[in-house]
Order: C-alpha cells, then sequence, then structure tokens
C-alpha cells in the first residue's frame, strides 16, 4: 500500500473485517504484524539480512472458507494487497507481505470436511500431520506430505512442492491434488470450485492468482510401514543404498541420507550415531528383511527399526531441508547456505558435486525420477553463491535457488491467469516478475 491514505483505509477494513471475523480475529499489533510478515527464509543468509522484506498492515484469522472468502472480498472492495499464509514453514519468502496490506492467516480454518475412499478434503489451515490422521483412521494414507508435517494443506499446495511420498507419487502438482475451492479477487464473497487440470495452476503459485480456501487431495491404502535407521564408516555406501532402495518393490515412503559432519547437528539418537554417515528411510515392513542385507552387503550396521506412524513422522523431519536447518541452528547465524540440487550426479559425482564450495556436504533424497537433495556448506558471498550455480550445472546437476521468494513455476500460465483473475495486482504482489 502506499502510505498516502493507508491508515484511514486499514482503519475502515479493520472495522469491517471485525464484524466478520469478529475482534480475536484482527489484528493491527506491531508484534502481531511483524510475526506474520516473517517466515523460514531465515534459513537463507541471502534473504535474512533483508527480512521483514514488507511489513503486513493488518492480519486477518479467518476460521473457515467462508470467512477466507469474507476477508478476501473486504480487502478487495478497499483495494487493499492481500498475502495469504498458512503456518508460516516455506523457506522462499513465498507467503511474505512485500508491499504491506492484509496478511490473511488461514491457519484457523481446519476443518476436514470429508474422508471418503481415495480423497481426503479440508480447509486451507489444516495440518497435512492432522489429514494423516484422519485419513489413517480409515484405513488409508496421503499420497505426498511434506517433511514439516505441521504445514497446512493450503500453504503446502500453495508454495510446496515435495516431500514423504514423493518417490512413487512425484511433487505435489503431479496427480496429488483433486479439486480447489479458491478465492478470487472479487468484491463479493465467493468460492470457485475447479477440479482435476483447472486445480493445478492454483499449485505452487503463491496465493497470486487466488486464495486456496479448502482443498480435495489424493489418498490411497494404508500400508505396514517400518522406520529403518542405518549408519556407515563412509558417506559413498550410504549414497549407493539411496539408489538401490528407490527401486525396492513395494516402493519406499522416504529414503534420505546425509555424511557425518550434518548428523553431527542432528537431535541426539541412538539410531543416528555421531561420527558416522547416516540412511534413514520409511519402508513397507516386507522389505526390511532385504534392506537389512544390503546394509550389511555394503559394510553399514542397522542401527534401528521402528514402528508405528510416529515413527514416520520422525524420520519425516529429518528430510529435506530439515538437516540442513539443524546444521544450522548448530553455528552462528548465517553461517551455512544451502541450495536445492538435482539429478544422478548427486551420487554419482557426490564429490565433484560437494567441491563446487568450499566445505560443501550434500543431503540427498530418494525421489521420483532421480536423486534431490540440498548442497550446503559455509556460507560466502550471494555473488559466489550464484557463481556456483554454473559449475553445478556442468555437473549436470538441477539447480533451484531458495534464496528468492517469486513464483518460478509455470510462470507464463500464471502471468495469464492473473491478468485476468486479479487484474488489480492484490493477491501477493510482487511474487509475478
Amino acid at each position: 500500500m502506499s502510505p498516502a491514505g493507508a491508515a484511514p483505509t486499514v482503519e475502515a477494513l479493520e472495522r469491517e473485517l471485525v464484524q466478520v471475523l469478529g475482534y480475536d480475529g484482527v489484528s493491527t499489533s506491531p508484534a502481531v504484524r511483524r510475526k506474520a510478515s516473517m517466515d523460514g527464509s531465515t534459513m537463507s543468509p541471502i534473504l535474512a539480512p533483508q527480512l521483514p522484506i514488507g511489513l503486513a498492515d493488518i492480519v486477518a484469522f479467518p476460521k473457515s472458507a467462508a470467512q477466507i472468502a469474507e476477508a478476501v472480498a473486504a480487502a478487495t472492495r478497499y483495494g487493499v494487497p492481500i498475502t495469504a499464509r498458512g503456518r508460516g514453514t516455506g523457506n522462499y519468502g513465498q507467503g511474505l507481505p512485500l508491499v504491506g496490506g492484509l496478511v490473511l492467516d488461514t491457519s484457523r480454518a481446519r476443518a476436514i470436511t470429508e474422508v471418503a475412499d481415495g480423497c481426503i478434503t479440508a480447509e486451507a489451515g489444516t495440518p497435512m500431520v492432522q489429514l494423516e490422521r484422519a485419513a489413517t483412521e480409515r484405513g488409508q494414507q496421503l499420497w505426498i506430505y511434506p517433511s514439516t508435517v505441521q504445514s497446512s494443506i493450503g500453504g503446502f499446495l500453495s508454495g510446496g512442492s515435495a516431500g514423504t511420498g514423493t518417490i512413487a507419487h512425484g511433487a505435489n502438482w503431479q496427480g496429488f491434488v483433486l479439486a480447489v475451492d479458491v478465492v478470487h479477487a472479487s468484491r463479493s464473497p465467493r468460492i470457485a470450485h475447479l477440479d482435476g487440470p483447472d486445480a493445478q495452476p492454483y499449485v505452487h503459485s503463491y496465493g497470486t492468482i487466488g486464495v486456496i480456501a479448502r482443498a480435495s487431495v489424493r489418498l490411497e491404502p494404508l500400508q505396514d510401514w517400518r522406520a529403518v535407521y542405518a549408519s556407515f564408516d563412509t558417506f559413498a555406501p550410504a549414497l549407493g543404498l539411496v539408489r538401490e532402495l528407490r527401486a525396492l518393490e513395494p516402493c519406499p515412503r522416504l529414503v534420505s541420507a546425509d555424511p557425518a559432519p550434518i548428523v553431527n547437528a542432528l537431535p541426539p539418537d541412538p539410531a543416528t550415531p555421531p561420527g558416522r554417515a547416516s540412511l534413514r528411510a520409511i519402508l513397507d515392513a516386507s522389505t526390511v528383511a532385504l534392506v537389512q542385507q544390503l546394509v550389511d552387503g555394503a559394510g553399514g550396521a542397522v542401527n534401528a527399526v521402528r514402528t508405528g506412524s510416529q515413527a514416520g513422522i520422525r524420520v519425516s523431519l529429518l528430510s529435506y531441508n530439515h538437516p540442513v536447518y539443524w546444521l544450522q541452528r548448530s553455528a552462528p547465524p548465517n553461517t551455512y547456505f544451502h541450495v536445492e540440487v538435482a539429478h544422478d550426479a548427486l551420487i554419482d559425482r557426490f564429490a565433484e558435486v560437494e567441491a563446487v564450495y568450499p566445505g560443501g556436504m550434500l543431503h540427498v533424497e530418494a525421489a521420483n525420477e532421480f536423486p534431490i537433495g540440498m548442497l550446503v556448506a559455509p556460507f560466502v558471498s550471494a555473488e559466489e553463491v550464484v557463481a556456483g550455480y554454473e559449475r553445478l550445472q556442468q555437473l549436470d546437476v538441477f539447480v533451484h535457488s531458495p534464496h528468492q521468494y517469486y513464483v518460478d513455476f509455470n510462470v507464463e500460465e500464471a502471468r495469464a491467469l492473473k491478468a485476468k483473475l486479479d487484474p488489480g495486482g492484490l493477491l501477493n504482489p510482487g511474487k509475478l516478475v
């Protein structure tokens, strides 16, 4: 919002939102506004010094999909920018209000409205772990859920991409999303229901086209899972098993590997002994004996085989960028940076990949098509970080920067839809560049 006239406009919007959401559903407190303007971007030593990139003028906390629509409509009538937010677990600034305005915190809208055969429907703020529990009670499981299991379904679909279950099923735009109920920048509180292909443009577009108020995602029959932890003297055999375990039938739900220096920073656990490389997996119970043989043959040791849903969630919480998070916590702020990387070179040429940055270390995950992971190293400079991208590409490594906050997936389609559905540019402005 521009400074001129901003305060009276926000005051008028606040009065209207209080009528819809109640006094506990709206805040202009400086502390609340600042908290709503921050997320996990502090993981980036490039983004962190810029935070807060923008500061919310007002924060709303709708408790239902209907109230999400009411809040968006009210802000649209006043011409106030709207930035939708889940639980603030994103790491790239997807939900940060670059130009102030209204931050729409959807985390209180958490009703699960239906659990059917192969499908679960819930409001945007419902934590993914809550969806998994509801599915399990009906003998089913989520196709995919994020490594940060407390992420909301709306936040994960708007800003996330992969997680537990993606070895079999790919990213969250590859068949996971069955339907979305979205709110566009309309002056009237309308919710549009979109199925199948029509729902896909709203996935990973950061709420720039429409705000996800409710979503239906795919379930599959529940499997008997085991959380398996193994350790090795060196990293190479752990990496080799990432590839072997990916090919198991039934397919694992997750496979992660870390070298000893990253393992040393993880929360203490007898299953991840310090000083040793770690391999962690969520495996179908029928494959555990074979994996024990593979680990033994690679010179490793199986340190634990655990049962129960919480055991699987614990392994999930040590996947994707979580090991980097723990490494960063073990050192002074902004000591380490990370880059998202992918392709077979992470295993075939891992030493060369790590050497791109001085002190580099790889966290590697099995994924649907090829290994993915995080290359983490002591922070050098923003320019040197970017210079490393070209060297990684020369090693046939796909690179994605976690140090930016704009949409970089299906951008042209998103721009075209935004021009049609949000001509005033009110929804999460600054994220489509």
